[in-house]
């Protein structure tokens, strides 16, 4: 091992984190440690120069660290956000053009069928065309024992998570050409569900059988269809989704690597699902967990 191979125990975050607490659907500069999206770190190589990419939830987390790897390897980028979140979809947005790239921002609920549907020609639109869809916005709660579950609360993870996905999905997919690529944020709640977050964890597995049926289909025209599945990662929904502050302190330590991820260290995935180099790659699920299995 050389003396610049960083440890993964420790390369990000090693210790507690502050509690905190937010509303949904949780701002990064309420974060009082803000999460790192590759804003310093991420270096671009040219990967996906040319390309048109659409990401839901682009604004922060994980959708603004994919949104920074985009721009820096050469693609245009469109971000969907809540109207809530403009302030950080106006940062996001900024560290896209700051790269040279094109990018738009769209204001809207993905639980609205008509706007989920019509974010994918706004897009076309606006960046000449759509080649790579990041099926990303989501929803989390905590429940308190399951027989607390909320029907409004169950109503908002499912429409979220599912309807808005596949309006968004559904879209987009005859607008896509061969190597075009649909990629989907699921989660370790897929294999490990948590019972606070049953919904949730419901509507990831059911993300995993949507890319898995898509993929069969989607391989017949060229387009691969593929998964993301983060562990605990350090973003805005953490501190919004109603755990205790000693929760929020400790999230990630029970992984292997013994501490939560940044969502900088997600980008790489996006961008080699997105990218030709993974050509024969569709129907998969890339664990990002920091050892979790899936």
């Amino acid at each position: 091992m050389t003396d610049t191979t960083p440890d993964p125990r420790t390369q990000h975050r090693d210790q507690e984190f502050p509690g905190q607490e937010q509303n949904q659907p949780g701002l990064t500069e309420q974060m009082r440690i803000e999460p790192d999206h590759g804003e310093k770190s991420y270096v671009g190589s040219g990967r996906l120069r040319g390309r048109r990419a659409l990401i839901t939830g682009g604004d922060s987390g994980i959708g603004r660290a994919v949104a920074i790897a985009f721009a820096r390897e050469g693609a245009d980028v469109a971000i969907v956000h809540m109207p809530e979140e403009q302030a950080d979809a106006d940062d996001s947005l900024a560290l896209i053009r700051a790269e040279g790239r094109t990018a738009l921002g769209i204001a809207g609920d993905v639980r609205d069928e008509a706007f989920a549907t019509d974010i994918v020609a706004q897009t076309a639109d606006a960046l000449g065309g759509l080649d790579i869809v990041v099926l990303n916005a989501a929803y989390q709660h905590d429940i308190e024992g399951f027989e607390n579950l909320e029907t409004d609360r169950l109503r908002r993870v499912f429409e979220t998570n599912l309807y808005g996905l596949l309006y968004t999905a559904r879209a987009a997919y005859p607008r896509l050409e061969s190597g075009a690529s649909i990629i989907v944020t699921a989660s370790v709640q897929a294999y490990q569900p948590s019972p606070g977050l049953i919904d949730y964890a419901m509507t990831k597995a059911a993300q995993v059988a949507f890319v898995k049926a898509l993929a069969e289909e989607a391989g017949e025209r060229g387009i691969r269809v593929n998964a993301v599945a983060p562990g605990p990662i350090w973003t805005p929904l953490i501190p919004a989704t109603g755990w205790s502050e000693e929760r929020v302190k400790t999230f990630g330590q029970d992984t292997p690597l013994g501490r939560a991820g940044q969502p900088a260290e997600l980008a790489g995935a996006y961008v080699y699902l997105a990218s030709a180099e993974s050509s024969y790659t569709s129907g998969s699920v890339i664990a990002v967990t920091g050892g979790k299995h899936l």
